[in-house]
């Protein structure tokens, strides 16, 4: 593509830049319930010429007044439309939990509607697109909703135990789990790049297994990394996850 990012403020990404032209960009795509923010200790934790964009779903922080995105397909096709101008460089995406979903999705359409390959996919904490079970949370009330949202961490615990607080946040994360759990089995389409695999190995609900099936939608390339930690390994493991992305983005 010719179009060139320079100057593009978008709606969708909170961009960091190094002061360098880029030469490769670093897509990041939050997990169910998350923000931009998850990602903004990545920001400059890359070498002159990465840019980081951490995506910014709607219904949350400088997108709270918007409606959330309750589709994984719906949340795919905005933002690949959104990545259009920033393909000048190659791209990379690293996508945790339901990041990964719409990551897989993001890199299928990429490649066949717009014949833009990425440097790499990274998936993180999800099962496999072909292995996908139902989860139904999204059918509950609000409180079972909250639990889920406890139990797998990364979100912080004061803001769902303020009532006021809660009622701002409930509405993004009922449409993140819907698209979540409505995300069922799929054919196991293969994408045009490699595909690496992160998992904690204490993860309660992601096991190493799931997450090697990823090799199977991966032909130009896999590999499955286990580190320390829970669903949210990559907070603890920060360093050690951004040095694989560093040495991937050379």
């Amino acid at each position: 593509m010719e179009t060139m990012a320079v100057g593009i403020d978008s709606k969708w990404f909170r961009r960091y830049g190094t002061g360098a032209a880029p030469r490769r960009r670093l897509v990041c795509l939050p997990h169910a319930g998350g923000s931009a923010g998850f990602f903004h200790g990545w920001g400059t934790a890359f070498d002159y010429g990465v840019e980081v964009l951490a995506t910014r779903y709607p219904g949350r922080q400088e997108r709270l007044a918007e409606p959330g995105i309750d589709r994984i397909e719906d949340l795919a096709d905005e933002v690949t439309a959104a990545l259009l101008p920033f393909a000048d460089v190659p791209l990379t995406l690293f996508g945790h939990s339901m990041g990964a979903s719409v990551g897989y999705e993001v890199a299928l359409r990429l490649e066949s509607r717009h014949g833009i390959r990425l440097q790499g996919l990274f998936v993180s904490s999800r099962k496999a697109p072909h292995k996908l079970t139902p989860h139904t949370t999204y059918l509950d009330g609000d409180e079972a909703l909250l639990e889920e949202v406890r139990g797998l961490g990364g979100t912080d615990g004061e803001l769902l135990d303020d009532p006021d607080l809660r009622e701002v946040v409930l509405p993004a994360l009922r449409a993140d789990f819907t698209a979540v759990g409505t995300y069922g089995p799929r054919t196991a389409a293969p994408v045009g790049c490699p595909i690496v695999a992160q998992v904690g190995d204490a993860d309660p609900h992601i096991t190493a297994e799931d997450m090697a099936a990823w090799g199977e939608v991966a032909p130009a390339g896999f590999a499955l990394r286990v580190l320390p930690g829970n669903h949210f390994y990559l907070v603890e493991q920060r360093d050690a996850v951004v040095r694989a992305l560093a040495a991937h983005l050379g």
